[in-house]
C-alpha cells in the first residue's frame, strides 16, 4: 500500500479537498454571514443560506470562534483573520465578564448581557482556549494570562461539591457531578498552553491531574469504555449513569489525550489512548446505516440513534493522528476512509443547493430544510487540523512523524 494513499483517496486529493473547501467555501460563507465585522464576535444563529435566525452571541461560540480564527491566522496567515480574532477578543473583554470574573452565557449582538454565567463552566473553558490561541498567534501575554485565570476559575468551580448539576445529555444530574466533557476541554486547552510555556509547573501539574482522571477515573474497566459522569469524589455512581457512555465525548477526549501524549513524547501513553480510541470507534459505528453513534447505555445495548457531524469529525482527527504517528496505522487508514466517505455522502449540503455541511440529523441524516445554527468550531477544527497533517504527510513522503 502506498504511504501517500488512504484507501481509495490520495493524500494529495484529501489535502486539496480540505484546502479548497476552507478557503473557497467555508471562510467566505462566514465572512459574509457569521462574522460581526463591526463589533466583533460571531453570529451563529444562521440557516443554510446564511439567513440570520438569531443575532445573540452565545459565549461558547464566541470563545470557540476566537480559537478558530486565531488558529487560522497562526497556521495559514491572512491579516483579515487576525482582525476578526482581535475584534472578537476586544468584544469579549468589553462585555463578556460578570463581576465575579466568570464569563456570562449569552450576550446580545451589541454586548448586552442576556444570560449570566452558568455553573457548567464551559463558557470559561472555551474563552480560555480562545484567548490562549490568540496569545499563541500574536504574542499577547495579557491574553495568555487571562486564559490561565479563566481556566483556573472554572476548575475552582468544579471543586465545589454543591455545584448544581445541569448537564442535560447525562441521564441523571446531581450536585458536584464530574463529567468527562469538562476534563476533555481542560486537557485540550492545557496541551495548547504547554506548547507555549512548556516549563510552567502549575500548568503541567494540572495536565497531570486531568490526564490521570481521563485515563483512570473515567475509564470503566468493567466494560472497557469511558463513562461520562462521576460523583464529585470521582466515585462511580450506583445509578443510571453507571453504564452510560457518551461515545462522542469519549472519542473526542481520546484524540486529545493522544495529542497530549505526543506533546510529552510518551509513546506508551499514546498507544494506550489509541487502543481505547479504536475500541470506542468500533463500538460507536452503526453497522446498518453507517456513521458513529454518540451515546450508549451499555447493559441495555441501547444507542442514541441520531447522527451529529462533530462526532464523525472527531473520529477523522483521531485517525489522522494515528496515521501520522504510526500507531495502528492500517486500522486508522481503513477507518479514516470509511468515516470520510460517510461524511461526504451524508452531511454535504451541495446536493441540496447549499454550501457547507449539515451538522446533525436523524439516524439516516435526512436533509433538514431549515436550521438555526451553523458550526464555527468542531467543523473548521477538523478541516484545519486535517489540512496540516496531510501537508506534513506529503512533506515526509507519507512516513510517520520522526519524533519517536
Amino acid at each position: 500500500m502506498s504511504r501517500l494513499r488512504i484507501g481509495d483517496h490520495s493524500v494529495q486529493h484529501l489535502r486539496d479537498h480540505y484546502h479548497n473547501y476552507l478557503f473557497d467555501e467555508y471562510l467566505p460563507f462566514w465572512s459574509r454571514h457569521g462574522v460581526d465585522h463591526e463589533r466583533g464576535g460571531f453570529i451563529c444563529g444562521l440557516d443554510h443560506d446564511g439567513t440570520c435566525v438569531s443575532d445573540n452571541k452565545n459565549m461558547w461560540y464566541q470563545g470557540r470562534g476566537l480559537w478558530t480564527y486565531s488558529y487560522l491566522y497562526r497556521n495559514f496567515g491572512g491579516e483579515e483573520n487576525l482582525e476578526i480574532a482581535r475584534k472578537t477578543k476586544d468584544f469579549l473583554l468589553r462585555h463578556g465578564r460578570a463581576e465575579d470574573g466568570l464569563w456570562v452565557t449569552t450576550l446580545s449582538k451589541v454586548g448586552q448581557v442576556l444570560d449570566p454565567p452558568s455553573t457548567r463552566g464551559y463558557e470559561g473553558l472555551f474563552v480560555a482556549e480562545g484567548l490562549q490561541a490568540y496569545a499563541h498567534a500574536t504574542g499577547d501575554t495579557q491574553a495568555f494570562d487571562l486564559a490561565v485565570e479563566s481556566l483556573q476559575r472554572v476548575l475552582a468551580l468544579y471543586e465545589e461539591a454543591d455545584r448544581p448539576g445541569e448537564d442535560g445529555y447525562v441521564p441523571h444530574s446531581y450536585p458536584g457531578m464530574r463529567v468527562l466533557g469538562g476534563h476533555m476541554v481542560t486537557i485540550l486547552t492545557l496541551t495548547q498552553m504547554l506548547h507555549q510555556r512548556p516549563e510552567d509547573a502549575t500548568l503541567q501539574a494540572l495536565a497531570d491531574t486531568t490526564m490521570q482522571a481521563i485515563t483512570q477515573r473515567f475509564w470503566n474497566g468493567n466494560y472497557g469504555l469511558m463513562c461520562e459522569a462521576l460523583a464529585h469524589d470521582y466515585s462511580r455512581p450506583d445509578d443510571i449513569n453507571e453504564d452510560f457512555s457518551y461515545l462522542g465525548h469519549a472519542i473526542e477526549t481520546l484524540w486529545m489525550a493522544m495529542d497530549e501524549a505526543v506533546r510529552r513524547r510518551d509513546r506508551p501513553l499514546l498507544e494506550l489512548c489509541a487502543d481505547r480510541f479504536r475500541r470506542h470507534v468500533e463500538i460507536a459505528w452503526d453497522d446498518v446505516e453507517g456513521g458513529l453513534f454518540r451515546a450508549l447505555h451499555i447493559r441495555e445495548h441501547s444507542y442514541t440513534l441520531d447522527k451529529v457531524l462533530w462526532l464523525q469529525e472527531e473520529g477523522l482527527i483521531g485517525c489522522l493522528l494515528m496515521i501520522e504517528h504510526g500507531v495502528e496505522a492500517d486500522w486508522a487508514r481503513f477507518w479514516y476512509e470509511r468515516i470520510f466517505d460517510y461524511v461526504e455522502d451524508h452531511f454535504r449540503l451541495t446536493r441540496h443547493g447549499f454550501p457547507l455541511y449539515q451538522t446533525s440529523g436523524d439516524r439516516h441524516v435526512t436533509f433538514t430544510p431549515h436550521v438555526t445554527r451553523k458550526e464555527n468550531y468542531h467543523h473548521p477544527r477538523c478541516v484545519m487540523r486535517s489540512l496540516l497533517v496531510l501537508d506534513r504527510l506529503l512533506e515526509g513522503d507519507g512516513r510517520p512523524a520522526q519524533i519517536w
